[in-house]
C-alpha cells in the first residue's frame, strides 16, 4: 500500500514574521518535533517541494496583485496588507514552495505514489483573494491545488473542506461562481475575516457549490462533529468529487489562543477519519491536507498528530 506523504522545508521556517506575531516559524518545529517524537515521522514518505512557478500562481491570483507582492517583498516590505500579513526577505520562496508542496502532494496522490499527504507548509494560504494577501495569507495554496487538479490533469471536480476555526473567504470568494469546486467550510462566527454565513452559498452557476456551517463561540465536539457529519460531508458526497482537499486548521482547538471554540485533539482524528471515509467513497481515497491555523504551539502539535496518525491509517 502506497504511503502517507509529508511535505515541508526548513525553507518555510525562514519565512519571518517578527517577534510576538502567532503565525510564526516555531509552529513548524513544534509539529516536526511531535512527530518524531511520536514515531510517526518515521512512517511518512518525506518530501521537500519545489518552487511554484508564476503561470501556476496566476491559476487563481490577478497578475498585477503577484508582482506587487514580489516587489514589495524584494524591496524589504515588512507587511503587506497594511495589518498582519508579515513577510521578510525569504517569504517570496516560501509562498512559492506552499504553493509548489500542495501541487506535488495532490500530483503523487492522484498518481497513486502516495495514498494522502498532509503538507506543512507556511505561509498558509486561504484568506488569500485573487488580488489580495490578508490574515496571514499570500497566496491560495488550496485554490491553486484545485486549480491545477482541475485545469492541468483534466479532473472534473475538486471538493475543498476548510475547518481551519476562521472562515476561507480567500477560497470562497475564488469559486463562488464555479460550479465545479464544492467548498465547504465549518468555522466560527462571528470571527475575523466576518465571512461565511450560512446564506453564502455561491452565486450563478456556483451557487449551491458553497457550503457554510457557521458554529457560535464557545461550540464544541458535538457541535463541530455533528455538522460534519449531518450537513458537510453529505453535501460533499452528493457532489462526487474526483479528489478532496482539506484546508486544515487547527486552531478550533480549546487552547489556541486566536478563537473561542472548543474542540478536543481528538476531534482533529475524528474529522480526519470522517474525511477519509469520505474521499474512499467517492474518489479511491484521493485527500491531501493544507496546514492553514494553529497558533498554541502545544495544542497545533497534538492535533496535527492526530490528524497525521488517521492519515497514516488505524492504529497510528
Amino acid at each position: 500500500m502506497a504511503a502517507t506523504g509529508f511535505v515541508t522545508s526548513p525553507l518555510f521556517a525562514r519565512h519571518d514574521t517578527g517577534p510576538g506575531h502567532p503565525e510564526r516559524a516555531a509552529r513548524l518545529l513544534a509539529i516536526a518535533r511531535r512527530l518524531e517524537e511520536s514515531g510517526l515521522l518515521a512512517e511518512l514518505e518525506v518530501r521537500e517541494p519545489r518552487e511554484a512557478d508564476l503561470e501556476t500562481i496566476l491559476l487563481v491570483h490577478d497578475a498585477a496583485h503577484v508582482r506587487a507582492v514580489e516587489e514589495a517583498i524584494a524591496r524589504g516590505a515588512r507587511v503587506l496588507d497594511q495589518g498582519d500579513t508579515r513577510v521578510s526577505a525569504e517569504s517570496w520562496k516560501a509562498a512559492l514552495a506552499a504553493a509548489g508542496g500542495a501541487i506535488e502532494a495532490a500530483d503523487l496522490v492522484l498518481d497513486g505514489q502516495w495514498s494522502n499527504a498532509f503538507v506543512a507548509a507556511r505561509p498558509p494560504g486561504h484568506h488569500a483573494e485573487r488580488a489580495a494577501a490578508m490574515g496571514f495569507c499570500l497566496f491560495n495554496n488550496a485554490a491553486i491545488a484545485a486549480q491545477h487538479l482541475r485545469q492541468r490533469r483534466g479532473l472534473a471536480r475538486v471538493a475543498i473542506l476548510d475547518w481551519d476555526v476562521h472562515h476561507g473567504n480567500g477560497t470562497q470568494h475564488l469559486f463562488e461562481a464555479d460550479p465545479t469546486v464544492f467548498y465547504a467550510s465549518l468555522h466560527q462566527w462571528p470571527l475575523y475575516p466576518g465571512t461565511g454565513r450560512e446564506s453564502e452559498r455561491g452565486i450563478g452557476a456556483g451557487e449551491g457549490a458553497t457550503l457554510n456551517c457557521p458554529q457560535s463561540p464557545g461550540a464544541g465536539d458535538r457541535e463541530w462533529l455533528g455538522a460534519l457529519e449531518t450537513r458537510i460531508l453529505p453535501a460533499i458526497e452528493a457532489f462526487r468529487p474526483d479528489f478532496v482537499i482539506v484546508s486544515a486548521g487547527f486552531d478550533a482547538h480549546e487552547k489556541d489562543p486566536l478563537a473561542d471554540t472548543r474542540l478536543s485533539t481528538g476531534a482533529f482524528r475524528t474529522m480526519t477519519e470522517s474525511a477519509l471515509d469520505l474521499a474512499r467513497k467517492c474518489c479511491g481515497g484521493k485527500l491531501v491536507a493544507l496546514l492553514e491555523g494553529g497558533y498554541g504551539l502545544d495544542a497545533l502539535a497534538e492535533s496535527v498528530e492526530a490528524h497525521v496518525g488517521a492519515l497514516v491509517g488505524p492504529g497510528t
